[in-house]
């Protein structure tokens, strides 16, 4: 007795066995997927990180010199040469670091720092897998 099932050569489990292979590959193709877009926004978010690093540095290293400058101020009273180059300086330094701190802020806010259509397939994926 011929049966459908042998003259197709493909029976129900084979393939229901090729829908669970290719749900596999589909799956792991999209955590792939996932890892890429992890990699590039770790990269993104470094690069952000960088500039505000060292803005935070250049800043830091501005408030210790206006702090001098102050105290040179109360000490001198208004005479200009000692404090007036340590304010000339503290305040180019202070701008610069406030400047790199401001472009690294925007640079975060530039990404969303989670692959949001990576995340929506797979979950999408995941969902089917457990309904099968």
């Amino acid at each position: 007795m011929i049966t459908k099932e042998s003259e197709n050569g493909l029976g129900m489990a084979d393939l229901v066995n090729g829908i669970i292979h290719d749900a596999q590959d589909l799956i792991r193709q999209q955590l792939t997927l996932f890892q890429v877009e992890i990699k590039k926004d770790l990269h993104r978010t470094r690069d952000a990180a960088i500039p505000l690093a060292i803005g935070a540095v250049v800043c830091l290293l501005a408030g210790m010199v206006l702090s001098i400058m102050l105290a040179h101020l109360l000490h001198e009273v208004f005479h200009l040469p000692l404090w007036g180059g340590f304010a000339v300086v503290g305040g180019v330094l202070a701008l610069g670091g406030g400047a790199l701190v401001l472009w690294g802020k925007n640079r975060f806010e530039s990404f969303n720092p989670l692959p949001d259509q990576a995340v929506e397939g797979l979950k999408e994926n995941i969902q089917w897998k457990t309904k099968t």
